[in-house]
């Protein structure tokens, strides 16, 4: 066997997600900082709507006309070269950018880039298969590491002093044009036989899938996805700008967390890579249901520590703790419940199946969460930006919304959703 395949695997899975790790958490602190925070919203809701198209789009692609090695590569090069103009840009207007300049060249790059992800999995899986490893047991370790860069990005951001400048999209587009050069050295992925059955457009695009919608039972969880999926993407965009708003107060100037928010948000990015491991003793232990249950608990203790916590004295442990349970939180949830889908549908429509359960919670559900959670934070933050005591009061109760909601949610989830 290869078994330098993994390494290599290995490294194009660090700079999969180091792309990631440069903006994702950040960018909600640098749009604050030139005057855009009332648009963050439409940054981060950006990426669930490309996700409803682009992926299945790019497959259509990789399967027929470009090998998927080659296509990683031009996405990635489109999508950094892009962002390198985002940046460019930002440099250029400086605190007067408009987002009528960014927006748009921002909205490109995570166009190329959202597809990128199911294309390393897809490179992952033919090499290992074609190296005679199990990809079952052989990719789980080597995606892990994309995790470990992504908060390796994270920290070279803040700790290079780029979170809050548009320098970060520079970072963001090296790491895509390293990735983008090296993935053309990675090993070929074959195309569909032009022998092959012509699928339709309906099968290309997994739209059977919604025939699920028929079951009560799967209609109830996907509608819950949904749901629970308008609080996935709240905290990238918001927790940045939230932690680092202290340092306009005099009392917390000086905290180490609001000059260095993305190191303390890289715990939540820890905590999942830990979390991932409870998983099997959990859905065991608990079942599918308690399993989902805990990660809504969890997702009202994240909001909910936020409302209460700071960047000093013992404001800090509220929010150490919030990010320990994301690791709950996020995996509990998406993990558990691909598997339940797994289990419940049959083998023709699975793979679709799991898109539309990605389609319900990172695509309409997070999209859905970002413009909500921005309507309620310029409501209470942005509209009394001249005001440091009210606009801090303002992300409390902003918080605090955001966590009622998810308790609702598992109240709603508890008392409706019924696994036999």
């Amino acid at each position: 066997m290869n078994y330098g395949l993994k390494f290599r695997l290995t490294a194009m899975m660090w700079m999969q997600f180091a792309v990631w790790g440069a903006y994702l958490t950040s960018m909600g602190g640098y749009l604050g900082n030139v005057g855009l925070g009332e648009n963050i919203g439409w940054f981060y809701s950006i990426q669930g709507i490309v996700s409803i198209f682009m992926p299945a789009l790019m497959g259509v692609v990789a399967d027929r006309w470009i090998p998927a090695q080659r296509l990683l590569s031009i996405c990635h090069f489109v999508a950094a070269i892009t962002m390198a103009y985002t940046g460019f840009i930002g440099s250029e207007a400086g605190e007067s950018v408009a987002m009528s300049q960014i927006f748009p060249f921002y909205a490109i790059s995570v166009a190329f880039y959202m597809p990128t992800i199911a294309l390393s999995y897809s490179v992952s899986y033919s090499a290992l298969e074609h190296s005679g490893f199990d990809p079952v047991k052989a990719f789980p370790p080597i995606r892990v590491f994309g995790t470990v860069g992504f908060i390796a990005s994270m920290w070279i951001v803040d700790l290079l002093g780029y979170q809050h400048s548009h320098e970060q999209f520079y970072a963001c587009a090296a790491w895509g044009f390293m990735l983008a050069a090296y993935s053309l050295t990675l090993p070929p992925c074959s195309l569909q036989s032009k022998n092959a059955e012509k699928k339709s457009i309906v099968d290309i695009f997994g739209l059977r899938a919604f025939l699920l919608f028929k079951d009560s039972k799967m209609c109830a969880f996907f509608i819950f996805s949904m749901l629970l999926g308008v609080s996935l993407q709240i905290t990238n965009g918001y927790a940045n700008p939230f932690i680092s708003y202290f340092a306009n107060d005099p009392q917390y100037e000086n905290a180490f967390f609001a000059q260095h928010a993305n190191l303390l948000i890289s715990l939540s990015q820890i905590s999942e890579t830990l979390c991932i491991l409870l998983i099997p003793f959990c859905l065991k232990r608990f079942g599918i249901k308690r399993v989902m249950l805990i990660a809504m608990v969890a997702w009202f203790g994240r909001f909910g520590m936020f409302a209460i916590g700071s960047p000093a004295g013992i404001g800090v442990a509220f929010l150490i703790l919030s990010m320990i349970v994301y690791g709950v939180a996020f995996d509990f949830f998406n993990i558990s419940g691909s598997l339940f889908v797994n289990q419940q549908t049959d083998e023709s429509i699975r793979s679709s199946a799991q898109g539309l359960f990605m389609l319900m919670t990172n695509g309409l559900g997070a999209t859905i969460g970002t413009l909500a959670a921005q309507f309620v934070v310029n409501h209470y933050v942005y509209a009394n930006a001249d005001n440091i005591a009210l606009s801090i009061e303002g992300w409390r109760i902003s918080w605090t919304i955001f966590a009622v909601y998810a308790l609702l949610v598992a109240v709603a989830f508890a008392l409706v959703f019924r696994k036999k």
